[in-house]
């Protein structure tokens, strides 16, 4: 129980603002605290380092000396008794903290802090949402099975014909914007399928017809919204030639193929087995998509004012979160940055919006779990701790430690 003077008022929504007068036995805790902590840097004559009484060493130096680390231990202390008094839920850590007087006798101090916010639920139960079909049509299986098909195609090298749409070349090319050649256009052998859009608007284009051995010089202008912001919208000339041309060729869809990508010797049964894994799939995609419509529709009937450091956690958490995935393709966040055209301080703004939404949902689906008194079963935690570990493809301990430090 904190037993010095304390008050509390309302600056604004979420934001409390304390004045604590400490007791002169805090305060005298605080001061023998700082003398310990430094009682081996007075020198005192007469007296080994560190061994000169306390009262010896104020008489010399000055109680004074030891004002600052007695006022931060003084504060540290009253500030967690508060909280425990208060039974503030606080989501920041304290603000504007100013100390308005410190002696040996008395000590006063003031600091903000933001707090959980109140969530005033809306209608939540037997919201109407839109049915997702689950049917699997003739067409959906027929598509999946030329898919399977073309994954399990066979390259096959042609030498009689120049260059079609859908065939993979082996392209040399040096890019150069007017005149010279800048960082990152330059490939050799570079594998490029033509249709694909891999590369910039209408560079592909200009490689069909084009024969192997072929000089080709390929025109085209960077996209104004182009990642590295010293090509965007500039037009470029790109030095290419052709060195090989392979064309996709896809198996026959029949008894046999069924037998080679499966272990069902028709077509017939491999189609059969298809289906009913995609039917599968679409109804656990569907029950999904309809537990997330009503989660939206029942965030969008709460009202809550939330405080700006739980956005700023959430964005903090999410910059972690991707930091290590990026480091698993081995990268980092500058370079990722880069790529897409921003820095740090722009990515954390791009990504404020999913942060603002992933707090918005912890606080209504905490609140609607303490209406309802339901809780989650160490097991369903596991699960979710295992879910977010494939995702960020870390071990799930690492994961649940991560958590747990944010």
């Amino acid at each position: 129980m904190c037993s010095s003077d304390l008050k509390t008022h309302e600056i604004e929504t979420n934001l409390i603002g304390l004045e604590i007068e400490s007791t002169p036995e805090v305060i005298e805790e605080g001061m023998e605290h700082a003398f310990r902590a430094h009682r081996t840097e007075f020198r005192v004559n007469g007296f080994r380092p560190g061994k000169a009484p306390r009262r010896v060493v104020e008489q010399i130096y000055g109680k004074e000396v030891l004002y600052n680390d007695a006022a931060d231990y003084v504060i540290n202390k009253e500030y967690g008794e508060a909280l425990d008094e208060l039974k503030l839920d606080v989501v920041s850590n304290p603000q504007k903290v100013e100390l308005k007087e410190f002696s040996a006798e008395k000590a006063v101090f003031t600091l903000e802090v933001y707090v959980r916010p109140e969530v005033k639920l809306g209608q939540y139960k037997g919201l109407e949402v839109d049915e997702v079909s689950t049917v699997v049509t003739d067409e959906d299986v027929d598509k999946a099975v030329e898919m399977e098909a073309k994954k399990n195609a066979r390259q096959i090298s042609v030498e009689d014909r120049a260059a079609q749409l859908d065939d993979t070349v082996a392209l040399d090319f040096e890019g150069f914007v007017d005149g010279v050649a800048f960082e990152g256009g330059k490939g050799e052998n570079y594998s490029l399928k033509l249709g694909s859009g891999s590369f910039i608007p209408g560079f592909e284009d200009q490689l069909v017809g084009k024969n192997i051995g072929e000089d080709v010089t390929v025109n085209v202008t960077f996209p104004e919204d182009y990642g590295e912001k010293s090509l965007a919208g500039k037009a470029a000339e790109f030095k290419c030639r052709i060195n090989s041309i392979k064309y996709d060729e896809v198996p026959v869809i029949d008894d046999e193929f069924a037998s080679d990508v499966s272990e069902f010797d028709t077509l017939e049964e491999y189609k059969a087995d298809l289906r009913k894994k995609m039917e599968e799939r679409k109804e656990k995609s569907a029950k999904d998509e309809i537990r997330e419509a009503a989660v939206k529709k029942a965030l969008d009937n709460a009202e809550i004012v939330i405080p700006e450091p739980m956005i700023e956690t959430q964005q903090d958490e999410e910059v972690r979160r991707m930091e290590s995935q990026l480091r698993s393709y081995g990268m980092n966040l500058d370079q990722y940055c880069k790529y897409l055209g921003t820095d740090r301080a722009g990515y954390r703004e791009q990504i404020r919006p999913q942060a603002e939404i992933a707090v918005r949902r912890d606080l209504v689906m905490d609140e609607i779990a303490k209406a309802e008194n339901i809780e989650a079963a160490e097991e369903e935690i596991n699960k979710e701790f295992e879910a977010a570990a494939e995702y960020m493809k870390m071990p799930a301990e690492q994961v649940k430690v991560l958590y747990a430090s944010s």
